[in-house]
């Protein structure tokens, strides 16, 4: 029996000639997520099963080419895909492979502890091998390791599901990715570390209910982090959340470390950390978060800092006098007279229709280890994998035409605010104040801007305006049961400036005098005590700020959520794209109310699976799966119209909900990643 000696070759295999123990395996593993791990490789010709040892990382289809097969690093680097199409793809491949992750589950041994170990078997997700190829590896597998250790099956996608509910059980025990991802005591949402005093709260009432603001150099720790917290240095979630939750997402743009810690409420209590000063640090790849004791901040009593780096520019608006317009009728230039997400929205409805010259702009980009990503979107598109630039082009945009759809919507534009301000004396006073006082540096602007806020939702509109609405309305919105009403300013949707949650929507509109409300109640939003703070600490004036309004028809939904086109807690991973879905509403995602699933679909090799569950009872049906795959992909070829630049790499964050076979896209902007 061969054994691994990291001192001299860190990826000499071991035999399999006796069974893998426990203290064998931490010999050999590595560490991903909190979890060791152990890659595997079956040579189904040699009937040799290699244990390798893991710990730095050895890719698999390295490992074959130079310790199994003699192949060097260039020989293949020049054959990559094909060699990865033999081991993954080939129906009658002679390698198999895997990885070993060790975890614990509750119950109680014959010795009496309670952290009862078991090894989960997983392939990697793009693996196309049969039901039978399956159960054999698994077989070949459980008959190498100690018998006293458990080995799970655990599907690495929707497929592979598939085939092990048809399984019994005790012929192949199995647990799937979203049952672990229930029990994972730590999620890394943004690394980061911060210096700050520890603000612990057990419930939102808690919240609520303390007399004492938030500071931010505070460090937030509560089950569920509601969305309307000021800008803090940290964040610990004590129970878990999505990445994509409005909260979330704003702490990934202010840069501070933001973590799940399951069990960081008990250890708190225990260190007597509550209201002391910590350091706090979150790394992407650790196995849990790190709090110390530390000195308070030397400047604990200045103002909150904004670093130049984080510092927004926006774009002045365009005051002059424009008419309301259909959304068909935008696109992305008119951000300045309409606002970012109206601008977005316009270009979308064009690109439905006309398609883009930059949908293959993405998978044309070499990303290491690949250089050439088109044969993929070939395969995606259902096309031959040496399919032209014309055959991938045409086969997008028929993707995307037949799809999706942007609900028909009107949008108010930034002059229409700017008359309503000017048409009332005291609204103007009011809104001057509070530019006063922002531009001396008062620090508590809270009763001004809850002076003008009053104002817009008391003062009439003139009637012109609303006679110019009556018309929009009646022109590009008959017929809508229900409208939704939504922000569009120029302080919104940025790479550097998400502001999401910060401004108002108002859904289930009915009637004109309805509409006009939810007009004034979204043009408040742009005044209110947190958007003012959080734009003033971003460097954002309030005088280059505008809001415009988007009025569109609420569609009904089956499902509905969020996607970036990333993975936020894997930010190298080029091929997968993130979603959150809900059966109930978008609302429920981005707010953090319920716990949405979570997928993640592969844009490059296919397949999808379920990273958790979250409140739901049972996943997405077979059909609905297969549209949000499609979904995936549309959002992959959205990401390279919209990209700022030739990589390609900006991810987008897109608002969604399906009905039928329909994808409405409800909202598109750029996602800024961690680090």
């Amino acid at each position: 029996m061969t054994r691994s000696d990291r001192d001299e070759a860190t990826t000499r295999p071991r035999l399999t000639g006796e069974k893998l123990t426990t203290r064998e395996f931490s010999r050999l593993a590595g560490t991903v997520g909190g979890y060791p791990y152990v890659k595997i490789v079956l040579d189904r010709t040699e009937s040799v099963l290699h244990f390798i040892d893991s710990a730095d990382g050895t890719l698999h289809v390295k490992y074959i080419a130079c310790e199994i097969l003699g192949m060097s690093i260039d020989e293949l680097a020049g054959r990559l895909d094909s060699f990865n199409d033999d081991v993954y793809r080939n129906p009658d491949r002679r390698f198999q492979l895997g990885t070993l992750a060790l975890h614990t589950r509750g119950g109680v041994r014959e010795d009496g502890r309670t952290d009862v170990p078991f090894l989960s078997l997983e392939t990697v997700d793009v693996d196309t091998m049969s039901e039978s190829m399956l159960c054999a590896f698994y077989h070949r597998v459980r008959a190498h390791i100690d018998p006293s250790l458990p080995l799970v099956l655990k599907p690495a996608n929707h497929r592979q599901e598939g085939y092990v509910a048809r399984i019994p059980e005790s012929e192949i025990p199995r647990v799937l990715s979203h049952e672990l991802y229930s029990t994972a005591a730590f999620v890394p949402l943004n690394a980061g570390e911060a210096h700050g005093r520890l603000r612990v709260f057990r419930s939102e009432a808690e919240y609520r209910a303390d007399p004492e603001p938030l500071e931010w150099y505070d460090i937030v720790v509560m089950p569920r982090v509601p969305e309307d917290i000021p800008r803090v240095s940290g964040i610990i979630h004590t129970e878990h959340t999505t990445p994509l939750s409005h909260i979330n997402v704003m702490a990934t743009g202010w840069r501070i470390p933001n973590a799940v810690g399951i069990g960081a409420l008990d250890r708190i209590d225990r260190a007597g950390l509550a209201g002391q000063w910590v350091r706090y640090r979150v790394e992407a790849d650790g196995s849990d978060l790190h709090l110390e004791a530390a000195p308070p901040r030397d400047d604990a009593d200045r103002p909150a800092p904004a670093p130049s780096a984080e510092r927004v520019t926006v774009d002045l608006p365009d005051l002059s006098p424009t008419p309301v317009t259909a959304l068909t009728g935008l696109r992305a230039d008119d951000h300045v007279r309409f606002g970012t997400k109206a601008a977005n929205l316009g270009e979308l409805t064009h690109l439905l229709q006309h398609g883009s010259p930059r949908w293959l702009g993405f998978y044309r980009v070499p990303r290491p280890p690949r250089d050439n990503l088109l044969r993929y979107l070939a395969r995606q598109l259902g096309l031959p994998e040496d399919a032209d630039d014309t055959e991938l082009a045409t086969a997008a945009q028929r993707l995307v035409k037949e799809h999706a759809q942007v609900p028909r919507g009107i949008v108010l534009p930034f002059s229409l605010q700017q008359g309503f301000l000017d048409s009332s004396a005291a609204l103007r006073a009011a809104v001057d104040r509070l530019d006063g006082a922002l531009r001396d540096g008062t620090t508590d602007t809270t009763g001004l801007c809850l002076e003008a806020q009053r104002l817009i939702r008391t003062t009439p509109l003139p009637d012109p305006v609303r006679a110019e609405l009556d018309r929009a309305l009646d022109r590009h919105l008959y017929g809508a049961a229900e409208l939704v009403v939504r922000s569009s300013s120029n302080a919104e949707d940025l790479a550097g400036f998400s502001a999401a949650g910060l401004y108002e929507s108002v859904a289930h509109v009915r009637g004109t005098d309805a509409v006009l409300d939810a007009v004034r109640e979204v043009w408040a939003s742009l005044f209110s005590p947190r958007a003012v703070r959080l734009r003033q600490q971003a460097g954002i004036p309030l005088d280059h700020c505008r809001m415009g309004v988007v009025i569109q028809e609420q569609v009904g939904a089956t499902v509905g959520g969020v996607l970036v086109t990333c993975n936020p807690l894997s930010p190298r991973d080029f091929r997968d794209v993130y979603l959150n879905i809900s059966p109930r509403s978008v609302t429920e995602v981005v707010t953090g109310e319920g716990a949405p699933l979570q997928y993640l679909c592969n844009t490059m090799e296919g397949g999808s699976r379920t990273v958790s569950l979250g409140s739901a009872a049972t996943d997405l049906d077979g059909p609905t799966k297969e549209l949000v795959g499609r979904l995936a992909l549309i959002s992959r070829l959205l990401q390279s119209h919209f990209s700022p630049d030739e990589d390609y790499a900006v991810p987008v964050d897109i608002e969604w909900a399906i009905e039928g076979d329909r994808i409405d896209l409800l909202q598109l902007r750029p996602f800024r990643t961690a680090g």
